[in-house]
């Protein structure tokens, strides 16, 4: 019993001379409110003169819900942050940040997944490795109004997510990971002595294996390379961010170890932010562009020899998207609007089945979405405000890219599906949310 009280002693002593050379800080958000979802499809048929079925009477449908959420003003989150002095200017450091739905109690520190780094910051700037925001996608979130969180979260923002899960690599940690966040990554930021100019570089180990036996290998997919340079002064703060995410990257191999197909498919980001205090109001910008490009291979004969070839087919999707926003502080709350817009221009070749050429799809194979959004935020104290929201998302042509363009302003109340540019079913229309919550900070 004495050994153990002596080693607990020491354990204790130890600790406290760790204490006096760093510190260590406990942090949180918690956030829950109540919201209500609401999504309208409407019935599309690329014949203009068929008849809806039975069940698609009036030609639209509604999906609805009303939940206990989280995060709709911040994200709820619990961390882990410490710095150790090392002298000459250089400093040792730690963030470990885990998400949690406290709404329902189901998640809880089990990961790290919003952040998990290691960093060494000195006159130099900062080295900073580990799970990090991806460098583009800091415009999306710095220059929003609602700091894309609850129905709020701007339109870029909400369908460059979808493109990431849906085209994009993921990762066993999220789906969305080389948009939101990154992991295995290894960053470089710019020193905070530069008069206002700032920056960082960003790059992501895929971290796959190489086989010595195997062309094409190892595939790149799920790198990451970004950057971000700004510049922030007094009112005035702007940035421009590019970044290139590898979402898929494969080489099929026949039985003689020869490649009869590939795919490269890489999504480049780019983005311009700036917002500017003017006193009574700060207003909010940004412009994106997305490109998904997806280049395919397959082995060919040449027409009448037997030469075989690579045949490759390279399709390029755009996404162009803008958004205005702004603040009011009135008296210890804070208004809060915005506008944001997002155009899909189709990259796929012109369609040859019936139904286009008898109707003319071809001439409408783009889609348009457009949100706006409403906000109050009423500070009870430093920590703890009260906040009401609402957003309402109309889409045009939705069928053209439901699984992309048909965002919704959250929860589970998605669109009716099957329609498609070529095909008759349902098809985004519109989205309406509402958040009334509170939220308190540790």
């Amino acid at each position: 019993m004495k050994h153990h009280s002596l080693a607990a002693l020491a354990l204790l002593a130890t600790a406290g001379t760790a204490s006096a050379q760093s510190s260590v800080t406990v942090f949180g958000i918690v956030d829950v409110g109540i919201s209500r979802y609401t999504s309208k499809s409407t019935y599309h048929s690329p014949n203009p003169f068929a008849l809806p079925p039975a069940n698609a009477a009036g030609g639209s449908a509604k999906t609805s819900q009303t939940a206990l959420s989280n995060s709709g003003y911040a994200g709820s989150r619990v961390g882990f942050r410490g710095t150790e002095d090392l002298g000459g200017g250089l400093a040792a450091s730690f963030w470990l940040e885990s998400g949690i739905t406290n709404d329902d109690g189901a998640k809880g520190i089990t990961n790290f997944n919003r952040r998990s780094t290691m960093s060494l910051s000195g006159p130099f700037g900062e080295l900073r490795l580990g799970r990090d925001y991806a460098a583009t996608f800091w415009n999306d979130t710095v220059f929003d109004p609602f700091g894309t969180n609850g129905v709020g979260t701007n339109l870029i923002a909400n369908i460059n997510s979808r493109i990431a899960a849906i085209a994009g690599p993921g990762s066993v940690v999220a789906a969305t990971d080389n948009y939101i966040r990154t992991g295995n990554s290894i960053g470089y930021f710019l020193p905070p002595n530069l008069g206002g100019v700032y920056g960082q570089l960003q790059y992501t180990l895929h971290e796959n294996t190489k086989r010595s036996d195997q062309i094409g290998t190892p595939s790149a997919k799920g790198r990451y390379v970004g950057g971000r340079l700004g510049y922030a002064s007094g009112p005035l703060d702007m940035a421009i961010a590019y970044g290139q995410s590898t979402a898929a990257d494969s080489t099929t191999l026949n039985a003689l170890g020869i490649a009869t197909a590939t795919q490269e498919r890489k999504i480049n980001a780019l983005n311009l932010g700036a917002s500017y205090n003017f006193g009574p109001a700060k207003l909010f910008a940004e412009v994106s562009r997305v490109q998904d490009k997806n280049e395919t291979g397959t082995l060919q004969n040449l027409p009448g020899l037997a030469v075989p070839f690579m045949n490759t087919a390279t399709r390029k999707d755009k996404y162009n998207g803008y958004m205005l926003g702004v603040t009011v502080p009135v008296g210890p709350g804070l208004i809060r609007a915005s506008y944001a817009s997002v155009k899909y221009k189709n990259g796929a070749p012109a369609a040859t089945d019936l139904n286009s050429l008898l109707w003319g799809l071809n001439g409408n194979r783009d889609t348009t979405a457009n949100q706006i959004s409403l906000g109050y935020v009423h500070n009870l104290s430093k920590r703890t405000a009260l906040y009401a929201s609402v957003s309402r998302i109309r889409i045009k042509d939705g069928w053209n890219n439901p699984g992309v363009m048909g965002a919704i302003t959250g929860g589970s109340a998605a669109y009716l599906t099957g329609g498609t540019a070529q095909a008759a079913g349902w098809a985004p229309r519109s989205s309406m949310g509402y958040d009334f919550g509170i939220r308190h900070a540790f």
